[in-house]
């Protein structure tokens, strides 16, 4: 089958690879759909923080935002799935240690993490394997294009669920991408006041055709605005905003931290704790890929908009070097399709 294989930092091809073959306990899958990631991005380039640590070498096979349909199982248990729409969980932990036992297998040492960490390929390729227990059915109402942002879908419901959201809550989120932007929906349909600051004027217009009140450019917000928000949510790559979000939630307030930047973001921890703030990390989608299904299913949320185009697995590495095609619409995700020519 096709796949991309990434050989070396910034070198990626498409190659014919050996096709997987579904043990027991897995789902085979033909892929239809996977999103690029800044996570993505991050691995070409070679500057992930795994790769620097060991925990994942070239080649590489990059792809964990993923939708398809159950070609075969490796065990008869399983047969009910096939011919499904389904996602995958990224994390897929080991199942017996106490992390995983007790509900957080997106933290076990031990876990894979598919597309990511050495040891599961990933989705940019014409079919993906999963294991059973970590894959999740799709309603058919549910657009192709929404069945591969479920994994982004599921960790910005974890940082919306995070930030204690309540009717009429002010809520910012600092980042206008595809985190950023899902998070706003979600935000909204729990019907909070929303504000977005970005940088990009395309990605703030999306975000007002979204239904968010509010939109700012980041640098407005680091010269004031403090004391009136319930909840702020950095989903951003720069490294001042982590502290600048202590500063614009309100006393008792909270703080969700799902961005990560290059460098190590500095916090006056004083500040968080003299406001009585209550701040929040966010690893993975795990504990919110049903919700985020069920919110798509519903049409609470429809991201549909947030993808930009549509592109073959020939074009991704163009992608990876930031290149956008001719005819891009204004949405931050960009879709893959391994199925076209």
């Amino acid at each position: 089958m096709r796949a991309l294989v990434v050989t070396a930092p910034r070198k990626a091809e498409v190659r014919d690879v050996p096709a997987p073959i579904a043990a027991p306990g897995h789902l085979l899958v033909d892929v239809e759909r996977v999103g690029i990631c800044g996570t993505d991005v991050e691995l070409y380039t070679g500057q992930m923080a795994y790769i620097q640590h060991g925990r994942t070498h070239f080649p590489l096979r990059l792809g964990h935002e993923w939708a398809g349909r159950v070609v075969a199982v490796g065990s008869p248990a399983d047969e009910s799935w096939l011919g499904l729409r389904v996602t995958g969980d990224t994390m897929l932990g080991c199942g017996h240690c106490q992390f995983c036992q007790g509900g957080h297998h997106h933290v076990c040492p031990d876990r894979f993490e598919v597309g990511i960490l050495d040891g599961w390929a990933g989705a940019l390729a014409e079919q993906v394997l999963i294991p059973t227990r970590y894959a999740h059915p799709i309603p058919e109402s549910v657009s192709v294009t929404a069945a591969a942002l479920v994994e982004p879908g599921g960790n910005s419901l974890r940082a919306v669920r995070a930030a204690a959201i309540e009717p009429g809550h002010s809520v910012l989120v600092l980042g206008s991408g595809t985190i950023g932007l899902l998070a706003a929906q979600f935000a909204l349909a729990e019907g909070a006041e929303v504000h977005v600051g970005g940088v990009r004027e395309d990605s703030l217009e999306l975000a007002r055709s979204l239904g968010v009140q509010h939109t700012w450019q980041l640098d407005e917000l680091a010269g004031g605005h403090g004391n009136e928000l319930d909840a702020v949510i950095e989903a951003t790559s720069d490294e001042r905003m982590p502290a600048l979000s202590v500063m614009l939630a309100k006393p008792a307030g909270r703080v969700v931290y799902i961005g990560l930047a290059s460098t190590p973001s500095l916090v006056d921890t004083r500040r968080i704790v003299f406001r009585d703030i209550t701040a929040v990390g966010i690893l993975s989608a795990s504990p919110g890929l049903t919700g985020a299904i069920e919110g798509f299913a519903s049409g609470a949320v429809v991201p549909d908009s947030l993808v930009s185009e549509v592109i073959s697995l020939d074009e991704v590495p163009s992608r990876l070097e930031g290149a956008r095609g001719a005819s891009a619409g204004p949405g931050p995700k960009v879709h893959v399709d391994p199925r076209l020519p």
